[in-house]
């Protein structure tokens, strides 16, 4: 399949369009061949319930770290997502939030169901992009860092959740583009799936606003569950990193040996839960509280540290692979 390789200014992004395929980006690694970036959920808020204290910790760690950009898992502006383009609350809470020199990187964006509730077509205009160079968000795509070393699956969650369309209850959500449903979420599996099946990098690591698993107010996403984590048992992903539920949390599957992280505490938290899960070995970390996630990695090794809302380290998690060098 032909592919054409454009060139973009902002931030040294190279775009790869595909005939029906996702939209395919590349991220270059440091030259010594590392990544490393920070990971972020639920966080829209213009500064309240936490979010500025938030993002001043992730500057300071984003700076230690050098960071190459940064992941966030949806829910980017609350509680209704942009209402246009030229809503001030995309630079209330985005732009003059995440002020730190670390933090003026790309960001790799995906929706929540609270963006959902607003204009979507908004959040998705290269018109923000224009405002604010950082910002890249899209329904579903593929991110290739390294290059070859990991693929990123960025992958569009809430039209999977049914209760959305079945008891919206009194929100009103924006569906252009997604009906037919069962035909949008078939093209989406097909295509996830296709990119995964071809993907050679050394890491696979899928990225979505819902839970697979998680111990939170939300619990498992059963949609996902029926229908993503197969494909993610398949073809051997490594990571699967969501929001929404309000949280850091780390649940280590048994079965997979998939990780499931959940980065969903970047403003508004403290809900009461308490992490029981149904296995207790596989739960390494639940925080009912603000913070975020960062990500260390090489072909060979992944690090993996939570951050509270203080910037102290409340878990590391760490893996390695061993190289294949051809006889």
């Amino acid at each position: 399949m032909d592919r054409t390789l454009v060139f973009s200014s902002i931030l040294g992004l190279f775009i790869v369009s595909c005939v029906a395929e996702l939209q395919r980006f590349e991220h270059a690694a440091k030259p010594d061949g590392s990544l490393s970036f920070l990971v972020l959920g639920d966080w829209g808020r213009r500064g309240l319930y936490n979010q500025s204290l938030v993002a001043l910790q992730m500057g300071i760690t984003g700076e230690k770290l050098d960071i190459d950009f940064v992941i966030s898992t949806g829910d980017n502006f609350y509680e209704n997502g942009l209402t246009g383009v030229d809503d001030p609350a995309f630079h209330e809470s985005f732009t003059d939030i995440y002020t730190a020199p670390s933090l003026q990187k790309q960001w790799y964006t995906v929706l929540g169901n609270h963006d959902y509730r607003g204009n979507v077509e908004a959040q998705l205009s290269p018109m923000l992009r224009k405002m604010d160079g950082r910002w890249l968000c899209l329904r579903s795509f593929i991110l290739n860092a390294g290059p070859e070393m990991a693929e990123f699956f960025f992958v569009d969650t809430t039209p999977f959740v049914s209760n959305y369309f079945t008891d919206p209850e009194e929100h009103v959500y924006d569906w252009k583009g997604i009906l037919p449903r069962k035909e949008y979420l078939n093209n989406l599996l097909t295509e996830v799936e296709s990119g995964l099946r071809d993907s050679t990098a050394k890491w696979k690591i899928v990225a979505g606003h819902h839970a697979i698993k998680s111990a939170g107010q939300h619990g498992n996403t059963l949609e996902l569950a029926l229908h993503l984590l197969p494909l993610l048992q398949a073809y051997d992903v490594d990571l699967y990193i969501n929001g929404h539920d309000h949280c850091l949390q780390h649940i280590s599957s048994i079965e997979s040996g998939i990780q499931f992280m959940t980065s969903g505490g970047g403003s508004r938290a403290w809900r009461g839960d308490d992490g029981t899960w149904n296995n207790p070995q596989e739960m390494k970390l639940y925080h009912d509280g603000q913070g975020f996630m960062s990500v260390e990695m090489t072909k060979t090794e992944l690090n993996i540290k939570f951050y509270d809302v203080f910037g102290d380290v409340l878990h590391k998690w760490s893996t390695s692979k061993q190289l294949y060098v051809p006889i």
